[in-house]
């Protein structure tokens, strides 16, 4: 399996979802042995084969998500599920972020650029102008600039005020996927085929960092307040964390649960998605605790953390889903 292509869990959801759309509006869901008290909150999608990808959360609560090989974009506000019609049906979405001004920016295969949908549902796009156009994750700065991971331009590129700036990197092997930015305005991002971490200065500048294992194909990638970078280690099952210059790295428990999807709290603790066991993971204080999402077929690909401390997840097998902050704290 490819990770961020969804290609490989298609055939094996798609009668369960043509169960799940019977499913209709808000499923609460309290978890017993061992989790009892834990509660989960989802989602199910309004169409039988709408596969969530991507997360984000906005200051104002909004939860935005992306929706693969389907002409519309998701959101949750005020409790309410709603699906919102784009330009073009699009294709492994993996990139969603919420920019300052409560709009959701969007990687856009279909339209083959990056999009832009307001509080209103008005659609732009920043076309990327190249024949083919191959995105990975997505992420906004404080100013509000987009980042973006572009395999198809060789590039963690960036949006700024309209105008479009491509750092092209040096390494032989690329597979740019993971970007995430820190509050001064660097930018991170990994390269998957290359092994690597890359910095991007505010004016330009780029430095590789090589990851401690080789072929260890590093992935989703976050940055917490404190100015360390976490990234995960797909291949080896393992997160790891690189700050003033060394790297650590942490097993997580599960024989080979497949990490996507990362975030970190205010607190410091370090959220991720284990697909093949449909879990979410938390490192904190060293420890890693497993959460059992409360269905068989669950497949976590991507989370946030809203204002609050709720933890989000994007859910292939078709949900989007919220463990509470007060269960998440425990």
């Amino acid at each position: 399996m490819k990770t961020g292509s969804l290609t490989y869990w298609r055939p094996a959801l798609a009668a369960a979802l043509l169960v799940v759309v019977a499913l209709a509006g808000l499923a609460a869901y309290f978890l017993g042995d061992g989790q009892r008290g834990i509660g989960f909150v989802e989602y199910p999608m309004q169409q039988p084969l709408d596969t969530p990808t991507a997360v984000a959360a906005a200051p104002d609560g909004t939860i935005w998500f992306t929706l693969d090989l389907a002409a519309a974009i998701g959101r949750i506000r005020e409790g309410k599920l709603e699906r919102l019609p784009t330009s073009s049906q699009n294709a492994d979405p993996m990139g969603v972020g919420v920019a300052p001004d409560g709009s959701a920016w969007f990687t856009d295969n279909g339209a083959r650029g990056i999009s832009r949908i307001t509080p209103s549902g008005e659609i732009t796009t920043v076309p990327l102008e190249t024949p083919i156009v191959r995105l990975g994750r997505l992420a906004i700065a404080a100013d509000g600039a987009i980042w973006f991971a572009e395999a198809s331009g060789y590039s963690i590129s960036q949006i700024k005020d309209g105008h479009l700036t491509r750092h092209v990197f040096e390494s032989p092997r690329g597979g740019p996927y993971g970007v995430a930015v820190a509050a001064d305005g660097t930018a991170w991002a990994t390269l998957k085929s290359g092994d690597q971490l890359l910095r991007i200065t505010t004016d330009g500048e780029i430095t590789a960092f090589e990851v401690p294992q080789r072929a260890a194909v590093p992935s989703d990638i976050a940055v917490a307040r404190d100015g360390s970078v976490w990234f995960i280690e797909e291949h080896e099952n393992r997160l790891a964390m690189f700050k003033n210059g060394t790297f650590e790295e942490f097993d997580v428990p599960g024989g080979n649960p497949v990490l996507s999807g990362l975030a970190v709290t205010d607190e410091g603790a370090v959220w991720f998605g284990m697909l093949r066991s449909g879990s979410l993971g938390r490192l904190r204080g060293g420890r890693v605790d497993v959460f059992k999402l409360p269905r068989e077929h669950a497949r976590p690909c991507s989370l946030a953390i809203d204002r609050a401390g709720n933890v989000w997840y994007a859910d292939i097998s078709g949900y989007v889903g919220m463990l509470p902050a007060r269960d998440a704290r425990k």
